[in-house]
């Protein structure tokens, strides 16, 4: 007597295959999820108590990067432009811009501006960007093209593999000093030859640059 059908085998080889490839789907749909803008937030626009365009004020006006982000050069952190700068102009021109409201209140209640923090690493991480500067890194290398961003959102994901590929192999992100802050830089030809100057010159060794212990402290 014939217990099962002719399409039993069929059945239970997909069944078999199916328990086999669920780990692996599992893990791979788990791998691109953490990778995936969800996650990374990637692209993600913040939003600001005052809609600032750094298109308008990089590329329209030329302000440097360092006139309103200070310490980029000598601290870990870049810092976020107190309201007395924006005042420096915008107590002579649009005074009375609707937009700029919270500037003015800010500074007449000496009160701090509350701006969203667009790149955001764990607090596991350690990151210096005076480091990064002086070695020849320039700000659109991780912040991306600011001058054509009306509002600012995070143009690199900002993970453990992205940060890894950059210290296995800085050279082709290298710039000359007087480049690292130009918005508008782009790699020569020679980048691979002129890179590896570079890294010779700010005496860049990437032999330790994938310990632990250089991010995580």
């Amino acid at each position: 007597m014939q217990l099962f059908r002719p399409g039993a085998n069929t059945i239970a080889t997909l069944v078999m295959a199916s328990i086999g490839a669920a780990p692996v789907l599992a893990v791979g749909l788990s791998y691109e999820v953490m990778r995936s803008p969800y996650v990374t937030n990637q692209n993600v626009t913040r939003n600001q108590p005052v809609p600032f365009s750094h298109e308008h004020h990089v590329s329209g006006l030329g302000l440097d990067c360092r006139y309103c982000h200070t310490s980029v050069e000598k601290a870990r952190f870049a810092g976020i432009p107190p309201t007395e700068t924006c005042m420096t102009c915008h107590s002579q021109i649009w005074t009375n811009a609707q937009m700029l409201a919270p500037v003015r209140e800010s500074l007449a209640g000496n009160k701090p501006m509350a701006w969203t923090r667009v790149n955001r690493l764990p607090d596991y991480v350690y990151f210096d960007h005076s480091v990064h500067v002086a070695k020849g890194v320039g700000c659109t290398t991780c912040h991306g093209d600011v001058g054509q961003m009306r509002l600012m959102r995070q143009a690199a994901p900002l993970t453990m593999q992205w940060c890894l590929d950059c210290h296995r192999n800085p050279e082709p992100h290298l710039r000359p000093p007087e480049a690292v802050f130009d918005p508008n830089w782009q790699a020569p030809k020679n980048q691979s030859e002129a890179g590896s100057k570079l890294a010779a010159t700010y005496h860049i060794k990437t032999g330790h640059l994938t310990d632990c212990t250089i991010c995580h402290r």
